[in-house]
Parts: C-alpha cells; sequence; structure tokens
C-alpha cells in the first residue's frame, strides 16, 4: 500500500486502493467526525496547503458524484495510524448530497472525535513516559 504524504500526491485525497469504509461495523452506522479536525480543508487558512483551485475540483466532483469526503486526518497511515476513516464535518455542514442524506435516514450516523496527536510526555499508545 503506497503511502500518502509521498511527493506529488494529494493528501486530501486517497489513493485508489485504500478501504475508506466510513461504516462502523459493529453499530452499523457511519462514522463522522464530531467537529472538523485541526487542519480541515474547509477551516481558513489551507492549513493542508492545497493547490489553488483544488478544493473547489474536490468539492465540485464530489457533489458531481453525490458522495462525501473522507476526513484526511483519518486516511489509513496518513498522520494517525489507528484512526478509522471517517466523513470530513466541514463537507457535512456544507453540504447534502444524496449519499449522506441516505446514510443519515436508513442508518444514522455515529460521531467520532478527530484524532488526535499524543499528549506531550506520553507514547503513540498513550503511555507516560518515565
Amino acid at each position: 500500500m503506497e503511502h500518502l504524504s509521498r511527493p506529488g500526491h494529494d493528501p486530501a485525497e486517497p489513493s485508489p486502493d485504500e478501504s475508506l469504509s466510513v461504516g462502523d461495523p459493529v453499530l452499523r452506522k457511519s462514522r463522522l467526525l464530531s467537529r472538523p479536525c485541526d487542519t480541515c480543508i474547509f477551516n481558513p487558512g489551507n492549513k493542508m496547503h492545497l493547490a489553488v483551485g483544488r478544493l473547489r475540483h474536490l468539492v465540485t466532483e464530489t457533489c458531481r458524484q453525490e458522495s462525501y469526503i473522507v476526513c484526511h486526518s483519518t486516511l489509513p497511515h496518513y498522520l494517525y495510524p489507528d484512526a478509522k476513516p471517517a466523513i470530513c464535518r466541514g463537507f457535512a455542514d456544507r453540504y447534502r448530497t444524496q449519499a449522506l442524506q441516505l446514510m443519515e435516514r436508513l442508518f444514522g450516523f455515529v460521531e467520532v472525535d478527530p484524532p488526535q496527536p499524543p499528549h506531550p510526555g506520553t507514547t503513540s499508545e498513550g503511555e507516560a513516559l518515565q
């Protein structure tokens, strides 16, 4: 599987071979971030350093496909390897595509917090350093 931060790859768009199910198999609901992540592509300031027009293109194509955007911080092997793919809150708060409407009506969403870096003084598993 390719690493998403390779040169020339837009981290806001997953590789075609990535498994990006936002479905929670236990709750049988779709994961939706409870709030935008710290570097949400919809936040002011272009913290993801997207090329001019890239966000517009992502939104246009996603809406044309009546789909949704998966939050980049929940993409496999991006920043937080234990994160499960979830729908971008910034997108879901702004657009009502057919896929989002169907998910909401048929199953509902389970809101999950955006992944966060470990606190200073802890390991990636959350254990305190001595």
